[in-house]
Order: C-alpha cells, then structure tokens, then sequence
C-alpha cells in the first residue's frame, strides 16, 4: 500500500470517528437542559483545551506557535466558535437528528471554500457524490424539517457554513506542517476566552448532572476535535469530507436508544442515499487530480 492510500484509510476512519464523538457529544450537550448557548459552548472548549494541553504535554509537543500561522490560526478559531455557539443553539431548539443534518453541510462548504481558498480540485463524480450526499441528509429532516422554525433552522445552516469554513483553515494549517494538537489548543483557547464576557454576563446556576453533562461534552469534543483535525491533517477535504454524514447516523442510533426514536421511511431513504454517495467517493478518490501549485 502507497502511502497517499495509507493516509487516505487514516482520515476516513478519523472523520468517521470524529463524527461519532461530535454526535455523542450532541446528546450531552442536548441533555444539559435550558443552559445559555454560550456556557454551553465554554464548559465545550474549557474540557478540550485541558485535553490538548495534557496530551502535548505527555508527548512532549513544543506549546510555542510556528511562525507565520498566527492569521490562520485566527481564522480557524474565528470560524470554529461561531460554528459551535450556532450549533448548540441549532441542537437546544431543534430535534437532534435535524440539527445535525443541517450542521452537515458542513462538508460542501468545506470542499467549495477548499477549492476557492487552497485551490483544490475536485472531479465531477466526487461533486456529484457530495451533492447526492446532501440531498441524502434532506431527506432525513424533511417528516419534521415543516415544522421548524425558520430561525433556529437558519442557525443550524449558518453552523454548517462555519463549520466548513474552519476545517478548510484545518487543512490549510495542516499543509503548513502544524502540530493538529496545538490547533486544537489554541482554538480551545480562543473559543473561552472570547465566550468569557458572554459567560459572566448570563451565566446559569447549574445542577451537577447538568456539570457533568456538559464536562462528558467537552470531553467527546475533545475527542472529535483530535480525530477530524488528524483526518484533514492526512487527507484533502475533497477525498473524507463526505464521510463526516455518518454523524447523522450516529446521532439517529443514539436517539432511538436513549429516546426511543426509530427513523421513518424517508430517513431510511436517507440513510442509504448517503452510504450510496460514500461509495462512490471512495470510488472515485484514486483519480482525483492533484492541488495546483500556488504561484
């Protein structure tokens, strides 16, 4: 096995952890209760940074920024808070299976910001699967999407935008060889000190299950943060990025089992409208054109 393959196994089976941790992390974020979105969001990043700050230091990764990172950086933890604060919200004020679905659009806006910003190119199939893929995700939130609200689903869009646009900064970090655990450092970082103000301004009182809810949060999205860094980290967004729908079967399973929940026909539709698009990706990914160059 070549080593372009060898990655390309490694980032699937990233993403797909990755979108197992963030759906987990979903219901716990869900099962807090009434909480503001923002110490949602904090307790989220708080776990996640003292995650990444033990693993660097277990492993003995230089805590000191690369040079000439800093606007890339910036960007990804820019992007990457707003992503989280519209999703939780999105989650706190739809079914978790709808939001989900919405925040995975996460991936086409990865791949068109990936071909706008890193100038990577995708062939017709791999578009096709991508678009099939989102489609796939409609029809799951189509029995219930009628009868949500227009805002919180506009949230829920918004959430995916960002999302994408962080993780195309995550694959441009990665090109520039920088360690995936320091992005997650210093996007944890950036994320609770911006939510600080928010925090003390509007800040719940909070029961300990609602605590530990939010901590077993934090932890998964630590979880999720390591495995979807490292995936774009060994992959272009283009080749994985389709993979990360399997949170919306995630986040289906873990309803049914804790809520009682069973998708109808049209989710099942779904289901297999996006597993079709993955194979299809997969197929198509050893003739995919390499990135141009920049001049």
């Amino acid at each position: 096995m070549n080593k372009d393959k060898k990655n390309l196994y490694i980032g699937i089976l990233m993403i797909v952890l990755s979108s197992l941790c963030f759906a987990v992390m979903s219901f716990f974020i869900k099962s807090a209760g009434d909480l503001p979105t923002a110490q949602k969001s904090f307790f989220r990043n708080l776990v996640s940074f003292f995650f990444a700050l033990t693993l660097m230091k277990r492993n003995g990764t230089p805590l000191m920024m690369p040079r000439g990172i800093l606007k890339d950086l910036l960007l990804r933890s820019f992007f990457g808070t707003l992503g989280v604060l519209f999703y939780f919200y999105s989650v706190d004020h739809l079914v978790l299976s709808d939001a989900t679905a919405l925040n995975k659009l996460a991936p086409f806006f990865t791949i068109l910001s990936s071909w706008l910003l890193l100038r990577e190119r995708i062939t017709q199939t791999q578009a096709l699967a991508v678009a099939g893929a989102f489609a796939g995700s409609l029809l799951i939130i189509k029995p219930s999407f009628e009868n949500v609200a227009l805002f919180p689903a506009g949230v829920g869009f918004l959430s995916g935008l960002f999302a994408g646009l962080a993780y195309t900064m995550v694959r441009k970090l990665g090109h520039s060889g920088v360690n995936g655990s320091f992005v997650v450092l210093f996007f944890s970082g950036f994320s609770c000190i911006s939510l600080l103000p928010l925090l003390l301004l509007d800040y719940h009182p909070m029961d300990s299950s609602q605590l530990g809810f939010l901590l077993m949060a934090g932890l998964f999205a630590g979880g999720g943060q390591f495995t979807i860094t490292s995936a774009y980290f060994h992959a272009p967004a283009r080749d994985i990025s389709v993979y990360s729908y399997s949170q919306i079967l995630f986040a289906s399973l873990i309803s049914f089992f804790t809520f009682g929940e069973w998708p109808d026909g049209w989710s099942f539709l779904g289901y297999g409208v996006i597993l079709a698009m993955a194979v299809l990706m997969r197929r198509s990914g050893g003739q995919t054109p390499q990135p141009k160059q920049k001049q």
